[in-house]
């Protein structure tokens, strides 16, 4: 058995299904370009065949990244498959097609009303047509942990024969608990004659808060892939958390056997960091080995203890995940040059038009404060980071409020030459931004979420904002923005949302609920 777990992360696939959480093309990249630094080893890129925009994303990610390998999603459906064959092509022997088939008891009566030798044929058919794309076939039993032991070993059997390289035994809905999870794995071993021509791999999803429990225990019975997330983002209660298992395995090596993982965990804070941003999903302060609280120490015992000797209260070195202080700040007399050489250390990757768009608004920013921080830079990119050019742009904010005031915003929008202006009532100096923007563009937003949060520390600290909004799509639509002033960074994350509607960049995932 190999001493080697491989890392698969779904996070721009199964961690995008979260209500909320879509990213665009751009936001993508930057997520599967820091993936490929953190060093995991698999990119479940997308879902090829739901919409030209997931097609685009994984076609251009396997265009581009070239240390993982790039994997589709598919069903075991013909158009499905030649879908994510045609996605993942540009990467060549660094592709695989990622094909499943639901094989309950419950999912076969109501799901699909299928018996089990269908089942079983279906599945052969996915998996060979996958083959004759790719050579690296990946095939899951959706809602593995609660199919049949007998029936499933049929299955992996069944598809291991007909070429595929990789089993996956997801939990689905999160049902399983960690020792009947390891005895399936056991099971699977000791019943399934081929199954060492395949890697066993586990796909846990978290709704009764076991999913790294789960994971690691299969791990320990002797499954080799783990399939998760950044930060745990994911449908319901979200999948595994990779940070989390990958420094299990390495914190308590002594009770893993020694298994490693290739991933670059110094680049663990800095991964959570951008997948939150590009997500518009926070990470809990208390949140285990990312969160801002994971290496805090308050009572006065703790922190005696921690200064005699670190190992006393903490069993991993935060230097090592990626945890220390930021780099050198810049200032507003700081020139382009430098602005670019620092974007290019955090990771980003911007053209002339865009770093010309950030500059300016660095220079913006360096009015209002000291110092401009990494953390601030990362904001006002993601702030920036959107797919279309053709998008309406903050040119003017002001707001009149005051306890015996009715707060009034007055905003001016540009669009090339054009230029829009109006002014808006509100319930607040925020509703009133967000109103005044509505009534220049004749449309209305419903915010179904809002949330800020200081980017760094101090009374001049950029405040970023992360909205979620209802316009009637169908589907909710995240916004950010970022600015020293609350209200102006408000009014830039609706606009932004808004914009991602008018630029039709944003579709409903109709089959997200049939994924392992």
């Amino acid at each position: 058995m190999s001493d080697k777990v491989i890392i698969f992360d779904t996070t721009l696939r199964d961690g995008e299904q979260c209500p909320g959480a879509s990213m665009n093309l751009r936001e993508k990249m930057e997520v599967a370009r820091q993936l490929e630094r953190l060093n995991v080893d698999v990119i479940e890129a997308g879902f090829p065949v739901i919409s030209d925009g997931d097609f685009e994303a994984v076609q251009k990610i396997a265009t581009e990244i070239k240390g993982p390998v790039i994997c589709g999603l598919a069903r075991c459906v013909s158009k499905d498959i030649d879908a994510a064959g045609a996605a993942i092509k540009p990467a060549g022997d660094r592709g695989r097609i990622h094909v499943f088939l639901a094989t309950s008891a419950i999912h076969r009566e109501f799901k699909l009303n299928k018996a089990r030798e269908e089942i079983i044929r279906l599945a052969v058919e996915g998996v060979k047509r996958a083959k004759a794309l790719c050579r690296d076939v990946e095939f899951s039993p959706e809602d593995g942990s609660r199919t049949e032991p007998e029936f499933l070993a049929q299955v992996v059997q069944a598809v291991i024969e007909a070429g595929a390289t990789t089993v996956n035994i997801p939990d689905t809905v999160g049902f399983a608990v960690p020792e009947q999870y390891a005895a399936l794995i056991s099971y699977l071993k000791s019943n399934v004659r081929a199954i060492d021509d395949a890697i066993i791999s586990v796909h846990c999803h978290n709704d009764l808060g076991l999913a790294v429990a789960n994971s690691l225990a299969a791990v320990k019975a002797g499954a080799r892939q783990v399939e998760g997330t950044i930060n745990g983002i994911g449908e319901r209660a979200g999948n595994v958390a990779l940070e989390e298992v990958v420094m299990a395995l390495k914190t308590r090596g002594d009770y893993f056997g020694g298994v490693t993982t290739g991933v670059n965990t110094h680049e663990i804070v800095k991964s959570s960091r951008l997948v939150s941003r590009m997500s518009g999903l926070m990470v809990q302060r208390s949140k285990a080995i990312v969160g801002e609280n994971a290496f805090a120490h308050s009572s006065g015992i703790h922190q005696d203890g921690i200064l005699k000797k670190r190992e006393t209260y903490e069993i991993m070195d935060p230097r090592e995940i990626g945890w220390g202080e930021t780099e050198l700040p810049l200032t507003k007399h700081s020139g382009r040059h430098a602005v670019a050489k620092r974007l290019e250390h955090l990771g980003y990757r911007l053209s002339d038009k865009e770093l010309a768009s950030v500059f300016d608004r660095f220079k913006d920013i360096g009015d209002k404060k000291k110092f401009v921080y990494d953390d601030d830079l990362s904001a006002l990119v993601n702030d920036s980071m959107d797919d279309h050019t053709e998008g309406y742009a903050l040119d003017y904010i002001h707001v009149a409020s005051g306890s015996s005031t009715i707060p009034t915003a007055t905003v001016r929008l540009k669009r090339g030459t054009e230029i829009l202006q109006d002014s808006s009532p509100g319930n607040g100096a925020v509703d009133a931004a967000m109103k005044a923007i509505d009534r220049i563009l004749n449309q209305q937003g419903n915010l179904v979420e809002y949330n800020v949060q200081a980017v760094t520390q101090g009374k001049d600290a950029l405040g970023e904002v992360t909205i979620k909004c209802d316009f009637g799509k169908g589907t909710l639509v995240t916004g950010k923005g970022a600015s020293t002033d609350v209200i102006e960074a408000s009014a830039r994350a609706y606009l932004n949302a808004v914009n991602r509607i008018l630029s039709g960049k944003i579709i409903a995932k109709c089959v997200a609920a049939e994924t392992p």
